[in-house]
């Protein structure tokens, strides 16, 4: 694949010496494992969860939530970033904790633990601006349900956070974010809210992690709630059990988010840097969309989103990332399929397939279509409505993803 080639590094095995020192329950300690105290290898963050921030509606006072998120890679240290890009105002979060879930809104025994920032319980996030939390002490498995409880009391104004997470959280009024029971959050929500992102140090520095920049597809629309059945998810799953440095996975989806045009979220040239290029230790951008642009009938051409995908590829390279693009997948059967962009998606696809631009591709078009109608999803993939794969179609797409190619180099 034209512009990348794989690392190698082998490392001398480090024994870690484990130390018990927590009360509570024994089995706490199989949930968040004590911190080495042994000398370690310099180590590098790396993302093991995201989701694009967008605006949503009014924050609350004195509301809190309780957000549930599935990791990627393992490590210790585990940060949290807070989100505030969208607010018109500071925003304060006077009390935040990280555990583990057990059953709905209930916690693990002794795995709810407080995070600071800069030493401090409290932390004001200023108008467009995020905030990482200090290092938490202890070990996160690969794949854990992460729970992120959150309180503040003064929130107003517009919201930042991810509206549709196909995972339910929990809310509630006043702060029980140090309570591993599920009893005060009795309300539910389908978004996430003022959080975008959650990181660790994996043992290996050697360790990176492949963003995948999207719309509904990547979102994981048409799959099912509360499964962890986007296709990143299931590209997660891979990676964990492959023998492959890039371990982390954000997925930076948004339904309806287009290339070009700001709508549904910002634009991915305009969201780029933050959603995807600040995210800690990533290799790989997975680029994966352009199907919105064509079927808005904005007149949007070929040459256009090639542009778009030029521009993605320069900044990303620019920043040291290598970009693998995919095709853009069949939504004949959709209202807003026609000819004309059809036509366009064809053209597109061609470009991907054949410019050698990318540093990686993946065929999705491939992989959905019918075999008998190349414009048309194929109905055993098909989450109904012609355009969103089902959780089938979307363990094929992460199937398809060549691992090797996500694991170069662009420095």
């Amino acid at each position: 694949m034209t512009g990348r080639f794989s690392r190698v590094l082998s490392l001398a095995a480090v024994l870690l010496a484990t130390v018990a020192c927590q009360t509570g329950p024994a089995r706490a300690a199989l949930m968040w494992e004590p911190a080495s105290q042994a000398a370690a290898p310099a180590r590098h963050d790396v993302v093991t969860w995201g989701a694009s921030a967008d605006q949503m509606g009014e924050g609350s006072a004195d509301r809190g939530y309780r957000l549930v998120v599935h990791t990627s890679a393992a490590g210790s240290g585990l940060r949290v970033r807070l989100s505030n890009a969208f607010g018109d105002r500071p925003l304060t979060l006077d009390s935040v904790y990280a555990g583990l879930q057990s059953q709905g809104a209930a916690l693990k025994p002794g795995s709810n633990k407080r995070l600071t920032f800069g030493g401090a319980r409290t932390v004001t996030v200023p108008a467009g601006a995020t905030a990482w939390s200090d290092p938490l002490p202890g070990k996160l498995p690969a794949g854990s349900n992460l729970v992120v409880s959150l309180h503040s009391p003064d929130a107003a104004g517009p919201g930042t956070g991810h509206w549709m997470a196909m995972q339910t959280s929990y809310t509630d009024q006043g702060d029980h974010t140090a309570e591993e029971s599920a009893a005060n959050w009795t309300d539910t929500t389908g978004s996430w809210w003022y959080l975008d992102a959650v990181s660790v140090r994996p043992s290996d520095p050697a360790t990176g992690a492949v963003v995948a920049l999207g719309d509904s597809i990547t979102d994981g629309w048409a799959s099912t709630t509360d499964q962890n059945r986007r296709w990143p998810d299931y590209l997660a799953r891979r990676l964990q059990k492959a023998d492959t440095e890039v371990k982390g996975v954000a997925d930076e989806g948004i339904s309806g988010n287009k290339v070009l045009a700001n709508g549904a979220g910002q634009a991915a040239l305009n969201r780029l840097d933050r959603d995807v290029l600040s995210q800690p230790g990533v290799r790989t951008v997975f680029l994966f969309e352009g199907v919105n642009d064509i079927k808005a009938h904005t007149g949007v051409t070929a040459a256009d989103l090639i542009a778009g995908y030029r521009e993605i590829v320069r900044r990303a390279h620019a920043a040291g990332k290598c970009v693998v693009a995919s095709t853009v997948g069949p939504f004949e059967g959709w209202s807003e399929w026609d000819p004309a962009g059809e036509a366009v998606r064809q053209e597109v696809n061609k470009y991907i397939r054949t410019s050698g631009e990318f540093d990686g591709t993946a065929d999705f078009d491939r992989i959905l279509r019918s075999p008998y109608d190349q414009a048309r999803m194929l109905p055993f993939l098909d989450g109904g409505d012609h355009i969103h794969p089902n959780d089938k179609g979307m363990a094929a797409m992460a199937d398809s993803v060549d691992l090797a190619g996500l694991n170069c180099d662009n420095r």
